[in-house]
């Protein structure tokens, strides 16, 4: 295996080698014109988030600025809204499924660092791969660790550092992370809190 296989594979690997360095500047440059695309150029914009992002559904929006190492191992389904400042970084595989929302300043890191100094300092790393399910919300400054799951019909609270799986139709919030409630039909009547909707469109 040579060192982006390994990388793929969630082994520990060297990321100067093998064509990597050159990959990541590669998608530094297209991740600098995205950056830098004019508010007004919106189809330029589209169409260069979509070169970006390996793999991704209809109606893919990310507002700048945005960050990643490679782009290319990142899968997101249709419908996908990310606000300002998410940071990604896929040196492991980042599948995320349909109609997400992500809030500000959201990091998710499947990228890692060995915990003894001695094998930190070897130059080794690694990704894990990280996988976050349909309808997922994930509140503002939120951090998703290497080789979380999260299920279908997540809420995650602002602020939460997530570094253990959380199952389907929870909200869950905290550092760490953990589940406070599951998600039931009585929720669907209220926008916020306890604040009923006064349409009816909403259902």
């Amino acid at each position: 295996m040579n060192q982006k296989e390994r990388m793929l594979a969630n082994l520990p690997y060297k990321a100067w080698l093998d064509g990597l360095a050159e990959e990541r500047l590669e998608n530094k440059k297209r991740i600098y014109r995205y950056n830098n695309i004019p508010p007004e150029n919106e189809k330029e914009q589209a169409e260069l988030i979509r070169r970006i992002i390996g793999k991704h559904g209809e109606n893919l929006v990310i507002e700048p600025p945005f960050h990643c190492d490679y782009g290319s191992n990142i899968e997101v389904g249709e419908n996908f809204f990310a606000n300002y400042n998410l940071t990604i970084l896929d040196v492991g595989k980042v599948k995320i499924g349909k109609n997400a929302q992500i809030a500000p300043n959201v990091s998710i890191y499947t990228a890692g660092h060995p915990v003894h100094p001695d094998s930190r300092n070897s130059g080794y790393e690694y990704g894990i791969d990280i996988t976050i399910g349909d309808n997922v919300w994930i509140g503002g400054s939120s951090v998703i660790n290497p080789g979380v799951t999260i299920g279908n019909n997540v809420v995650i609270g602002s602020g939460s550092v997530v570094t253990k799986d959380i199952p389907d139709n929870v909200i869950a919030a905290g550092n760490p992370c953990r589940v406070i409630r599951s998600i039931t039909e009585e929720d669907r009547k209220y926008y916020f809190k306890n604040r009923e909707f006064d349409v009816e469109d909403y259902r």
